[in-house]
């Protein structure tokens, strides 16, 4: 199983999605299985947000992680860029553990950029690390140009992670949001990484190259499409499912390694771009 160093911890390289998850009642059994059997199958990233549900989310994901090893488990939540704030973070993230049932999160993000100064948005994560209620903070939604001005703040470099919209239908990233992240020491963490959700992967279930792959590896199109998102080593993505079975897939993409081959026939139907292109989001 693949890993990547996120927060100082190595945690495998596909973790568990949760968004769109807690919203209806009548799923919320389905989908607390599902979560259980990624843990159950070697998953220990779950990501989530004080966003997903208005806090729904968050708490299916705390009801969901209580029969396991808080220790063993790498959880994370994001701040809306409303509450990013000195005054208002620190009860944005209570109420989040509160959700959560835990007294910390491994890794908070800043979910996208607002109107509060990114200093003393950066400021008061750094001081929630102090505090201990959170291991480690980062950003999401951040293009080169944030990272740039991220960098240049005094705890700017403490960031852990940026969390990017990146597919292989989508992959902007490529031109210079990613060689900036390697080249700072920045993993990424790959949203809607089958496209969920996104509208530009639409036709992706119809690419050659994508089938050919999978036939190859005896893998689903979405396999190849996950094991494409983690290749770098340095990525890791987050699907969302709530059916048992595609759990167990997903998580089973991080024993694929795709070949130089592969990888030139899928930059046929899926080029590396040429130009920076503003960053994708959904």
């Amino acid at each position: 199983m693949k890993q990547v160093k996120l927060a100082g911890k190595k945690v495998p390289a596909i973790g568990i999605g949760t968004w769109h998850m807690g919203d209806v009642a009548s799923q919320r059994s389905q989908e607390i299985a599902a979560i259980r059997s990624g843990i159950d199958a070697g998953a220990q990233v779950i990501d989530t947000a004080e966003m997903y549900g208005s806090g729904r989310s968050e708490d299916l994901v705390g009801e969901a992680w209580q029969p396991y090893d808080r220790g063993s488990l790498f959880l994370i939540s994001k701040v809306l860029p409303e509450n990013a704030s000195q005054v208002r973070m620190r009860t944005s993230l209570m109420a989040s553990l509160r959700r959560l049932r835990t007294d910390y999160v491994d890794l908070y993000l800043y979910h996208w950029r607002g109107n509060v100064p990114l200093a003393e948005t950066v400021a008061t994560l750094q001081g929630l690390q102090d505090e201990g209620l959170t291991k480690a903070w980062g950003i999401s939604n951040f293009d080169r140009s944030d990272l740039q001005e991220l960098w240049q703040l005094p705890q700017g470099k403490q960031a852990a992670a940026n969390e990017d919209l990146y597919h292989i239908g989508s992959r902007g990233l490529d031109y210079d949001i990613l060689p900036w992240q390697r080249a700072h020491d920045l993993p990424l963490i790959a949203y809607s990484p089958i496209a969920q959700g996104d509208t530009r992967g639409q036709h992706l279930s119809r690419s050659q190259a994508l089938r050919t792959v999978a036939a190859r590896h005896d893998a689903s199109i979405y396999q190849i499409m996950l094991a494409w998102a983690i290749r770098d080593g340095h990525t890791v993505a987050i699907p969302q499912t709530s059916s048992m079975s595609h759990m167990h897939d997903n998580l089973a993409a991080t024993t694929l390694t795709l070949t130089p081959a592969d990888l030139e026939l899928l930059d046929q139907d899926f080029p590396a771009p040429t130009q920076s292109t503003p960053l994708a989001v959904i």
